[in-house]
């Protein structure tokens, strides 16, 4: 009575365009967070035949996870704990991200000439978040060098996070970017992958692509630029519920808690049994936009736990009749952008709050 579709050809269709407008030799798909909630091995699967050369996930255990799935493709992995399990990381042959020296120090101590650590240094150009800030440049290239020069780790590439605000603040990014870049190599360390742009980043300034892009939310058919937009990008997620309750009520009659609702007419409700406790943002209550039949409609009253009414006017609604959330307009569903926009957030909270109670359909 409740289900969310994926489709891995959609994920494979958008990789491939989104490939296609960067024009650069490598491309990594990020996949973390179960794959922004499309099934982490599923998306990976898709990314590479689509022709990605590279995935990336937030955590160790996200890239183990690959690992264990039998995907043997170059992964990087960039949020590193101080119990974070390198040693079975270099193991696998996960390559990591580098902040800081305590993270390069913690790495080199579970590295050896006879199984180097691959890493990729990040650098802060800007975001204020991850990544090494210019006056701790000299220290951690120096000792990116030293290590290097031991052979217990390997410096693959440097990289760097956009803050996306603008493309005039994406630039600026860039320029503090190549500034680390000539820095480090003024250390001796000539990493052969420099990536700093996103999916938004890359669409929207080549200057930012570098040896290779770092595709996310759009991979998985979420355009935010006109650029991508123009790419015809397929939604690869779906989620719908099924009717199972149908009734008249009256109108000036309540619905939901609160009875925040009330029937303007005599009006036909619905029982779709998706609520937050599956991934509907209680905040959508009496605003999230649904479709039946063809027809558009809204969530009437309070998102409930595990439900949601609508209020479907004369429309003869039935039981075992499925009610989209959001999919693919195409078929007639709201986009995902619609839901967010409805509530205040953005696309990636959305998709990737999806709970476990919803069985999982690939397509």
């Amino acid at each position: 009575m409740r289900e969310l579709r994926i489709s891995p050809s959609a994920i494979s269709e958008n990789v491939s365009k989104l490939i296609a407008q960067a024009g650069t030799d490598h491309s990594m798909v990020v996949v973390k967070a179960d794959g922004y909630g499309h099934g982490m091995e599923l998306a990976g699967r898709a990314a590479l035949e689509g022709g990605a050369n590279w995935l990336g996930t937030a955590d160790i255990d996200e890239a183990l996870t690959l690992r264990q799935s039998g995907i043997t493709a170059p992964v990087l992995a960039w949020l590193i704990g101080p119990s974070s399990n390198v040693s079975g990381a270099i193991e696998h042959g996960i390559d990591l991200g580098v902040s800081s020296i305590g993270q390069l120090e913690h790495i080199a101590a579970s590295a050896s000439v006879a199984q180097p650590a691959f890493i990729h240094v990040k650098v802060d150009s800007g975001m204020g978040r991850g990544g090494a800030l210019p006056a701790d440049w000299e220290s951690l290239f120096s000792r990116v060098s030293a290590l290097q020069a031991e052979g217990r780790i390997v410096a693959r590439g440097i990289f760097t996070h956009m803050s996306l605000r603008d493309t005039d603040s994406d630039h600026r990014q860039g320029d503090v970017f190549l500034e680390a870049i000539e820095a480090l190599e003024g250390h001796g360390v000539m990493p052969e992958l420099r990536h700093a742009a996103s999916s938004t980043a890359a669409a929207r300034s080549a200057e930012l692509r570098f040896d290779m892009v770092r595709l996310g939310i759009a991979s998985y058919g979420i355009a935010h630029t006109p650029e991508q937009e123009a790419l015809n990008l397929r939604p690869a997620m779906r989620l719908r519920g099924q009717i199972i309750v149908v009734k008249r009520l009256p109108a000036g009659h309540g619905v939901g808690y609160d009875l925040t609702y009330m029937t303007k007419k005599d009006s036909t409700v619905a029982l779709v049994p998706l609520g937050y406790a599956d991934g509907v943002p209680r905040h959508a209550s009496s605003i999230g936009p649904v479709s039946l039949g063809g027809k558009r409609f809204t969530v009437s009253g309070r998102v409930s736990m595990d439900q949601i009414t609508i209020d479907v006017g004369d429309y003869p609604a039935q039981v075992g009749e499925w009610v989209s959330v959001f999919g693919d307009p195409a078929l007639g569903d709201p986009h995902v952008s619609e839901w967010a926009e409805a509530i205040g957030t953005n696309t990636y909270e959305i998709v990737t709050r999806i709970g476990s109670r919803v069985p999982r359909i690939t397509e």
